[in-house]
C-alpha cells in the first residue's frame, strides 16, 4: 500500500498564531519540530499496518519546514519550492489514500489562521463550490481517483473535511477560541489522538471515495480589493467580472486549474495599497 501525505503547518498541535508558522520569528523553530513529530505519528502507524512506501510533502510557506534529520526512516520527503503543483506535488494515481496534516480552515471561516494560500484571497470557486486549500487538494488527489482518507488539523479543517468528503477520518487536535487562540492537545496526547485515526483510516480506506472534480471545471477567485483582481488578471485566458474583485479562469482540467490558481495568486501579492 502506497500512502500520501500533504504537511501543512496552521493545523498543527498547540499552534494559535503567526509568530510559530514564520520563519523569522521566535516560535517558528519549536514548531516545526512538533509539526515533524506529528508526521512521524502518522508514517509510524502507517507502516505498521500495511504501508509499504510514504511520500511526505511539505506544504507550508516555503515548503521547507520538515525536518528531514529526524523524520522516520523509511519515509521519502519533498521539500523546497517552487513545485508545479505545491501542496499536492509528487501526488499520482499510484497512491491508494491521500492524508492531509497541519490543515486548517479556508479564508473567512471560523478557525485557528484561516486563509486560502494567501491573505489576498476571500474564496476559491470550483464551478460554484467554494472551496480553500484542502477541498482544492482533494479534488487534486479525486482527479487521480485517490481518496483523501484522514484530515488532521484544528476543528476548523475538519468540519471542512467532513462536509466535503463522506466517511472521511478526522483528527482535531486543537479547537479554534479566535483566529489567534486555541485550546489544544498537547504534543503527546495529540499523538495518541493521530496513531488512533491513522489506524482508523486504514482500516475504513475502501469506504472513502475520492472527491472527484469537475471534468473541465470553471476556476473563481474572489480576492480583498480590486489591485490583486487586476494583477491576477494579467494571466493569458482570465478576466475579472464585472462589478467584483473575482478572476474567473476556464480550465481544461483540474490540475489546470491548479496551475493557474497558483499563477493568479502569486500575480495578485504584487498589488499594494499604496
Amino acid at each position: 500500500m502506497k500512502l500520501y501525505m500533504s504537511v501543512d503547518m496552521e493545523g498543527i498541535t498547540g499552534l494559535p498564531d503567526y509568530t510559530f508558522v514564520d520563519s523569522q520569528l521566535h516560535n517558528y523553530e519549536r514548531a516545526r519540530r512538533i509539526m515533524t513529530e506529528e508526521a512521524n505519528h502518522i508514517i509510524e502507524t502507517a507502516f505498521k499496518y500495511g504501508c509499504d512506501y510514504f511520500l511526505v510533502n511539505d506544504s507550508h510557506s516555503k515548503m521547507n519546514n520538515l525536518l528531514v534529520d529526524e523524520l522516520f526512516d523509511e519515509a521519502e520527503l519533498i521539500t523546497g519550492g517552487v513545485k508545479p503543483h505545491s501542496m499536492v506535488e509528487g501526488l499520482d494515481e499510484s497512491y491508494q489514500g491521500a492524508i492531509f496534516l497541519g490543515y486548517h480552515a479556508r479564508a473567512g471561516q471560523p478557525g485557528v489562521m484561516s486563509h486560502s494560500m494567501t491573505f489576498g484571497v476571500r474564496n476559491f470557486y470550483v464551478n460554484d463550490v467554494a472551496v480553500g486549500e484542502l477541498g482544492l487538494n482533494a479534488y487534486v488527489a479525486g482527479h487521480y481517483e485517490v481518496p483523501v482518507i484522514l484530515v488532521g488539523g484544528d476543528d476548523g479543517a475538519a468540519n471542512e473535511a467532513e462536509q466535503l468528503i463522506p466517511n472521511i477520518v478526522t483528527a482535531a487536535v486543537k479547537q479554534s477560541i479566535t483566529r489567534q487562540a486555541v485550546k489544544t492537545l498537547t504534543p503527546k496526547k495529540s499523538g495518541e489522538l493521530l496513531r488512533e485515526k491513522t489506524i482508523e483510516a486504514i482500516e475504513n480506506l475502501d469506504q472513502i471515495k475520492p472527491l472527484i472534480p469537475p471534468k473541465q471545471p470553471t476556476f473563481r477567485i474572489e480576492f480583498n480589493n480590486y489591485g490583486q483582481a487586476e494583477w491576477a488578471a494579467l494571466m493569458p485566458g482570465t478576466e475579472i467580472e464585472p462589478n467584483s474583485c473575482v478572476v474567473k479562469f476556464e480550465a481544461k482540467d483540474i490540475l489546470e486549474a491548479y496551475r493557474a490558481m497558483l499563477v493568479m495568486t502569486e500575480l495578485a501579492m504584487q498589488s499594494t495599497f499604496n
